[in-house]
């Protein structure tokens, strides 16, 4: 359970912050590292665990829940 909970998190982590960094990266360069890390975490910490998460869940759910059609 906990090696699938650390991969659906990884896989909305992941492209999270490469999105964040790609859009944001080069105007955060001139803050420190502190401050850089703050905004980040800020941001994507709501996003990962209300919405990128459940989100990443429901898909799961929609591909291993069994068919209407295969039910008998």
């Amino acid at each position: 359970m906990k090696l699938l909970a650390s991969l659906k998190i990884w896989i909305v982590i992941y492209p999270s912050i490469t999105l964040f960094l790609y859009l944001f990266g080069a105007a955060l360069s001139p803050l420190p590292l502190y401050q850089r890390t703050f905004l980040l975490t800020i941001s994507l910490v709501p996003w990962i665990v209300f919405v990128g998460v459940p989100f990443v869940d429901r898909i799961i759910r929609n591909f291993s829940a069994p068919s209407e059609n295969t039910r008998t």
